[in-house]
């Protein structure tokens, strides 16, 4: 049967120490790749006959303002449909160039992911078939999703705020 120990094994026995920050939250083994080696861990993943992580189930960005040179992670979720297993495991860029290799030529579910979320995020899939806005109007020069605006206008006062619960 396979478990996250033994998963963890195989890829560090592949990476060795290139890959980190090793947890489990909620029982999902997760982990950080260098963006460089993201299609060789998802190449791995899908060709190891004990891994058969074969189903990209997701693929999204998260904005980290604070992480100066990593402010960009992009996350993978990976499902084995075998052994009913899934993980998760990130690949940091810098925001100022945020490239990161593409991964659709392995899964073509990654297509749309990667353009939604270069929409939001701003994250440029090199090698990506079609890379434009998916979502978001053309005209657009930001990316809504990085956390580089308010939450909310703090100048209205046509909102009163206990009717907020403040």
């Amino acid at each position: 049967m396979l478990t996250n120990t033994i998963i963890q094994q195989r890829l560090t026995e592949k990476f060795g120490e290139q890959l980190t920050n090793w947890e489990e939250p909620y029982g999902m083994l997760t982990f950080s790749a260098p963006k460089e080696l993201n299609l060789k861990v998802l190449q791995f993943l899908f060709d190891e006959p004990e891994l058969k992580f074969t189903f990209l189930t997701d693929l999204q960005a998260v904005h980290y303002p604070d992480n100066k040179g990593a402010e960009l992670a992009v996350v993978y979720h990976m499902h084995n449909f075998t052994d009913n297993i899934r993980i998760r495991f990130k690949v940091f860029t810098d925001i100022v160039k945020p490239d990161v290799y593409s991964a659709t030529a392995l899964f073509q579910s990654a297509n749309f992911m990667e353009r939604e979320t270069y929409d939001f995020f701003g994250v440029n899939f090199v090698g990506h078939p079609n890379l434009i806005r998916i979502l978001n109007v053309d005209e657009m020069d930001y990316f809504p999703m990085r956390k580089e605006f308010p939450l909310e206008d703090q100048t209205r006062i046509d909102k009163d705020d206990e009717m907020f619960g403040r």
